[in-house]
């Protein structure tokens, strides 16, 4: 990765990956690291030009609350603390943290009153997103206020000499006005990083890593046909040429005709030169799904399985001694960071078994973003219908059918999704959804349908729009379409009698159900 790069460390803050990716795109490299994960030796291995602290839940002066070593203080680097970090920093330079009597919550309006250094772009009165039950009633000696609120006297704080800055809001959320400015400004005038964070570059850098690490050996690919499988797929056919075996697993819990569409793009006269095997699943997974409806028991066996369809696979057509994977960095941190909290274990992250037949799993989407991984595929040629395809989880409809899963529901949601798209494409309204989908809950209800009594299930139509999947809202779809798509649900997809439609934003919700 870029020597030219910033280290994040986590306290258990909401927007971790945001900050991340905020970072990202002002167009130097970051990474996100639990503090307990990183002691001070660690941190200065990683070298990084500048460090932020990121928010949390608890008490910077509470028993066992997260902190990090004061020796970071020492170390010569730029260190932007924001909400609970901004009060660790405080309490560790020796200021004070209080209950605040009044907490702040969402859109806050924030008085700037020093421009001369993090928060430059502001306005007089600039509206932050706030999150904090806590303040800062007294910076630390040697620090300037730049900001307060009606009810938070320390909202920005900075002591330029030494290159610590802090403020209560959150500037890597989109609520913030300016936020992405003042990141900036730390990022590029504070630490003075250089803006060499670039797609093309790392292409060229992973295809020379892959080909040093693999040597002559033979990688197996999950491939299930996704944006990030695909691209790993021609990162390292790039890499490695026939040395690359693509597996597809048809585990019965794909969208409708999706199995066909996959083997006709990736399979034998397709526009890939791969090494194609398709495997049919669906029977062996429906059985090991039976009677399980937790989410996480869910996901677990999913991960279980998928690993070990692809050991049976190795051996059937050859040892491959590596196994790859379109892991990408929301995938890592969702499923947790030390103490960070565990969001949903991925079935390519947390979902995986310790003992697995394979040298190494190989990952090289793992430090990317959704949109990067998208950039990537562009540098690296793939069709814009397949770079720009819409996320598909990897548990694919076990997470989009609450409860136990039956090959009776999937056939439900399957008939159900496919007409939710139908009907969003014939309205004109795909490019300006981020992701659609249509699920199925685990309630029946009464109905009636030709004059007689029905008890059956409802549908729910889930459709966010987002720019970075860390963050999302739910799409305003025009009613007549909504309408439209409930009417066909309900006639032409047996045992479905009620069509809701999913309001909740991420956070709190999650894109997906489960």
């Amino acid at each position: 990765m870029s020597e030219n790069r910033i280290l994040i460390l986590d306290f258990g803050g909401q927007y971790n990956q945001l900050i991340a990716r905020r970072v990202r795109e002002c167009g130097v490299y970051s990474e996100v690291h639990g503090y307990e994960q990183m002691d001070l030796e660690d941190i200065k291995a990683f070298d990084p030009k500048g460090i932020i602290f990121t928010g949390g839940p608890q008490s910077a002066y509470g028993e066992g609350a997260p902190s990090i070593d004061d020796g970071v203080f020492d170390l010569g680097v730029p260190i932007l603390g924001i909400c609970y970090g901004a009060q660790l920093m405080a309490y560790r330079l020796g200021g004070r943290i209080d209950s605040a009597p009044v907490s702040e919550y969402g859109r806050t309006e924030v008085v700037i009153d020093d421009k001369n250094g993090l928060l430059a772009a502001a306005d007089d009165v600039n509206i932050c997103w706030m999150s904090h039950t806590d303040y800062i009633s007294k910076p630390p000696e040697g620090f300037v206020i730049t900001a307060h609120t009606e009810d938070c006297p320390v909202a920005g704080m900075e002591n330029r000499e030494k290159g610590f800055y802090a403020v209560q809001f959150h500037p890597e959320v989109n609520h913030t006005q300016h936020g992405f400015d003042f990141l900036q400004r730390f990022v590029l005038d504070v630490c003075g990083c250089t803006q060499d964070w670039k797609m093309d570059s790392y292409a060229r850098e992973q295809i020379e890593q892959l080909r040093d690490k693999v040597g002559d050996g033979r990688v197996l690919l999950a491939l299930s046909g996704g944006v990030d499988s695909s691209v790993a797929a021609a990162l390292l056919s790039r890499a490695i040429g026939n040395q690359l075996t693509c597996v597809f697993v048809d585990h019965g819990l794909l969208r409708k005709n999706e199995a066909a569409q996959v083997a006709s793009i990736f399979g034998e006269g397709g526009q890939f030169n791969l090494n194609f095997v398709l495997v049919d699943a669906k029977q062996r997974y429906y059985s090991k799904l039976a009677g399980i409806t937790e989410p996480e028991a869910k996901r677990k066996v999913i991960g279980e399985e998928f690993i070990r369809v692809f050991e049976e696979t190795t051996r059937e057509i050859g040892q491959h001694e590596y196994l790859a994977q379109g892991t990408i960095y929301p995938d890592v941190i969702e499923s947790g960071l030390g103490k960070s909290a565990v969001i949903k274990s991925h079935h390519n992250v947390g979902g995986l078994p310790d003992n697995v037949d394979f040298k190494e799993i190989l990952e090289p989407l793992r430090m990317l973003f959704k949109d990067e991984v998208r950039q990537l595929g562009r540098e690296l040629g793939l069709p814009e219908e397949l770079v720009s395809r819409q996320p598909f989880p990897g548990p694919g409809l076990g997470v989009r059918i609450i409860g136990e899963i039956t090959e009776e529901k999937v056939r439900i949601v399957q008939d159900a999704d496919a007409i939710y798209r139908e009907e969003i494409a014939k309205a004109g309204l795909v490019g300006s959804i981020s992701q659609y989908f249509a699920a199925l809950t685990n309630m029946r209800t009464v109905g009636v349908m030709g004059d007689f009594r029905t008890y059956d299930y409802a549908i729910v139509l889930r459709a966010v729009e987002t720019s970075d999947f860390m963050t999302a809202q739910a799409s305003e779809i025009p009613w007549s379409v909504l309408q439209r798509v409930m009417t066909r649900i309900v006639n032409e997809v047996d045992h479905v009698n009620r069509v809701f439609y999913d309001l909740t934003s991420k956070p709190p919700g999650t894109v997906e159900m489960e």
